[in-house]
């Protein structure tokens, strides 16, 4: 493209121990009454209470709302919103992952509209967000999601997901402390960390790419390729958990700006019909989409074969883009998330309907380097049925 938007979250602090700039930004806004929005998980944990409790002995009323689940589906949503609207509340504060990061985005500006959250959805909303509505800090706990840095909000719908956007979603202020995903499993180290990879790589090959967001994007890739593998086998490594947290975070400043495509495009419906983790959908589907694009894009695949740590030196365009494709493969492999959809027990009987409901997702796929249709996608989610890389040629003669 011949000139970039770029848009950045007007606040953030990065690093192990910037949990303790919390206060000082809340007292700028002078709240009498906020809503943390966590999951009930982080408040079984008492990590949350790590934000609530400073605020309640600074005398702050705070209302510590739990109502959150993975892919939160849109009733969720819905609820969180009345009862924003209901509360009266001066501020929201999320704390979590994705999920609870996404839902305090959306309850903090629609609290300010009419009407149900459905009715600002991208693909079937009716009515626009016209207000910037309550401020809002955002302070994830795990290292994957970006959404701390990203002006949208996804929702899962009976079979797959959609966003509500708007840059009056981007956060105020947000606190990216390493420190506070110590305590993250390995399950969700490794779904959350090819999330971000995920990110940073698309971004990367996006048709919206800028020499802004080619930086983020490589040292995001620079940092998680190195450090996934250690975060996932001792998430006490703290140097490792330092590397995830800025990873995700950069990776979150460049797909917000170039935007993802073809992974992002085609997980939703998994998580739509089959509730598997965001992260794991992008993971599964991660080497499936890129291996078939390989030939949109295989400058870009070498530079980020040498971001992961490989060396195209000695190999050509072409051969460094397909080692690149392996060497995603072998780390979705190393960190335990299963590498083909029968892996999630996915029947074949449902690569007609993932096909139909990818198809929809235009938004996502208008920022890939090849052109994918129905017939594209519907082949990559085979070849991720079966455990077989395929490429556009192969796909016509085997057709």
């Amino acid at each position: 493209m011949s000139f970039a938007r770029l848009v950045f979250a007007p606040l953030s602090y990065t690093g192990w121990g910037s949990l303790s700039q919390l206060l000082p930004e809340v007292e700028k806004y002078a709240p009498k009454k906020i809503l943390v929005v966590t999951d009930p998980v982080l408040e079984q944990i008492g990590l949350s209470q790590r934000v609530s409790n400073p605020l309640q002995e600074q005398g702050y009323e705070v209302v510590v709302y739990t109502d959150v689940a993975p892919e939160p589906p849109l009733a969720i949503g819905e609820k969180l919103v009345s009862f924003t609207r209901e509360g009266g509340f001066d501020m929201v504060i999320g704390v979590g992952g994705g999920s609870a990061l996404d839902l305090a985005k959306l309850a903090a500006v629609l609290a300010a509209h009419e009407g149900t959250a459905g009715d600002y959805l991208n693909l079937s909303g009716t009515k626009k967000v016209e207000k910037k509505g309550l401020p809002k800090i955002l302070i994830p706990t795990t290292s994957g999601t970006g959404s701390e840095v990203t002006n949208i909000a996804v929702l899962s719908l009976e079979t797959t997901k959609d966003v509500v956007a708007h840059d009056y979603l981007l956060a105020d202020v947000a606190i990216v402390d390493p420190e506070l995903t110590v305590s993250v499993p390995p399950r969700v180290t490794a779904a959350t960390g090819v999330d971000a990879l995920t990110h940073a790589v698309e971004a990367y090959i996006s048709v919206n790419a800028s020499p802004a967001t080619d930086a983020l994007a490589l040292q995001a890739i620079r940092l998680i390729g190195r450090s996934l593998r250690k975060a996932v086998a001792d998430g006490g490594d703290k140097q490792a958990r330092i590397d995830m947290s800025e990873g995700s975070f950069l990776a979150g400043l460049s797909f917000f700006n170039a935007g993802v495509a073809g992974v992002h495009a085609l997980a939703y419906p998994l998580g739509g019909q089959f509730h598997i983790a965001h992260g794991e959908s992008n993971a599964v589907l991660l080497p499936y989409v890129m291996g078939y694009i390989r030939s949109s894009c295989t400058k870009r695949l070498a530079d980020v074969l040498n971001a992961l740590g490989g060396n195209s030196s000695y190999l050509s365009e072409e051969e460094a883009s397909y080692k690149c494709i392996e060497e995603l493969e072998r780390l979705v492999r190393d960190v335990g998330i299963p590498h083909t959809l029968q892996g999630f027990a996915i029947p074949e009987t449902a690569l007609e309907s993932l096909t139909q409901d990818g198809v929809q997702q235009k938004r996502l796929l208008a920022r890939s380097p090849m052109l994918l249709g129905e017939a594209d996608i519907r082949m990559i989610y085979t070849a991720a049925f079966e455990g077989k890389l395929v490429e556009p040629q192969q796909a016509a003669v085997n057709s």
